[in-house]
């Protein structure tokens, strides 16, 4: 993409109004938007990353034999009348002009259970595991820390559902790994924790996956022998780790990525939702539930990776590959060598399957040019220049290296099309 076509415009000051660094890089470079507090658009640059986001979850979620729909985000009250959650605080109540009560989603266990009672009546239709990527709603009370806490989110929710506990803890245990191989495709496995939450009124203890942060709206306690971490909520019960026993715990500040958690029957009771066994006996069926919020892991993505310049995006959820920049100098009436190499190089990259921002902004100088690379935060920085071509070469520099280094076209053309 040329970025002089590009939508948005970087801003040169960071705004004022927001206080998370992921809300402040991420707004300043050009990728999301405030509407008001808790809800953001995300511009051209952001919706690039949140698609590589989804597109990592779609693809883990389907190799754990996920089944994507789509389920609605409104509501009828009487739905969670049933489950006795009608009362929660983060609903949010409208009704329509028939006078019919409605709510908008929030979470998505009023909408599946009938759903699947639909299609699901035999021990041979399970397991079952049904996802989907879809917008939330949340009434907030201090909707904060960017976009971390929204009134308006994307989640990605997974409901299983069993036969009994022993075959649902089994895929449990397959979701536990199954998350970890989407947070480190995202870029921030090596700081995230299984971490041991509040069961409530399912079972004894629930996970969450959090990742360190000062930024971080939690407090957890990690045992550094077994990489297992407690919830500050539950750890007056514990006060050691659940794992491997160890007393001696670190305290630290985290954020919430994702959570997997047992819902037992108390869904598919309010529903009526059993299955026949192989001697024809109606059986409960037991259900669980798994969430990952897409806007409040790009939001910690950003919090783990950035400094003082700008983002650093790593390499599976960057909105471009390559940012191409040209430095030349001006030639009144005709082309100057630099620019028909850029050109050329650009072409090339496209043809190659590479994802490019080619800088052919003529009226932004070197030093605005690089500050915004460094902002917008593309794993790698090419720089082609009159310098560069007395070495028939190109500039090159990662995103989080100080050091560049001049290669030839057929070098760089080469690596970067074999690291696609």
């Amino acid at each position: 993409m040329r970025q002089s076509q590009l939508f948005t415009k970087t801003l040169r000051e960071p705004p004022k109004d927001e206080e998370a660094a992921n809300a402040r890089l991420l707004v300043q470079a050009g990728f999301i938007d405030k509407l008001m507090a808790g809800v953001y658009s995300f511009l051209p640059l952001g919706l690039r990353v949140l698609k590589k986001i989804e597109h990592i979850i779609r693809d883990e979620m389907n190799k754990a034999g996920g089944e994507e729909l789509v389920m609605p985000a409104l509501h009828p009250l009487e739905n969670y009348l049933k489950t006795k959650r009608d009362k929660i605080d983060v609903l949010f109540h409208l009704g329509s002009v028939t006078g019919k009560q409605l709510v908008l989603g929030q979470s998505h266990e009023e909408v599946i259970v009938p759903l699947v009672k639909k299609h699901v009546s035999s021990y041979k239709d399970l397991p079952l595991a049904v996802y989907q990527i879809q917008t939330k709603f949340r009434n907030e009370l201090r909707a904060k820390s960017g976009i971390f806490r929204g009134v308006e989110f994307l989640m990605k929710d997974l409901y299983s559902f069993h036969r009994d506990e022993k075959d649902f803890e089994k895929y449990y245990e397959k979701m536990k790994k199954v998350y970890f191989f989407v947070f480190r495709r995202a870029g921030i496995s090596p700081d995230t924790y299984l971490t041991y939450a509040s069961g409530g009124t399912f079972s004894r203890y629930s996970h969450e996956f959090q990742t360190l942060t000062s930024a971080g709206e939690d407090t957890i306690h990690l045992c550094e022998k077994c990489r297992i971490a407690v919830n500050e909520e539950i750890i007056n019960e514990t006060k050691k780790c659940p794992s491997c026993g160890a007393a001696k715990l670190r305290q630290e500040r985290a954020i919430e990525v994702g959570n997997i958690f047992s819902l037992k029957t108390r869904f598919s009771d309010a529903f009526g939702l059993t299955y026949k066994n192989e001697h024809g006996i109606n059986m409960p069926i037991v259900m669980g539930c798994y969430g990952i919020g897409l806007t409040r892991l790009m939001g910690a993505i950003v919090e783990k990776h950035h400094d003082e310049c700008g983002i650093i995006w790593p390499d599976e959820v960057a909105p471009f590959r390559v940012h191409l920049i040209a430095l030349e100098s001006k030639v009144k009436g005709k082309r100057s060598k630099v620019h028909k190499a850029v050109e050329r190089l650009y072409e090339e990259l496209l043809a190659k399957g590479v994802e490019v921002l080619y800088d052919d902004r003529d009226y932004k100088s070197p030093g605005e040019k690089f500050a915004d690379t460094d902002l917008i935060g593309i794993p790698w920085r090419a720089v082609i220049s009159e310098k560069t071509l007395e070495k028939n070469g190109i500039e090159i520099k990662k995103r989080d290296s100080t050091k560049s280094e001049v290669v030839t076209f057929a070098h760089f053309l080469k690596g970067i099309a074999h690291r696609v």
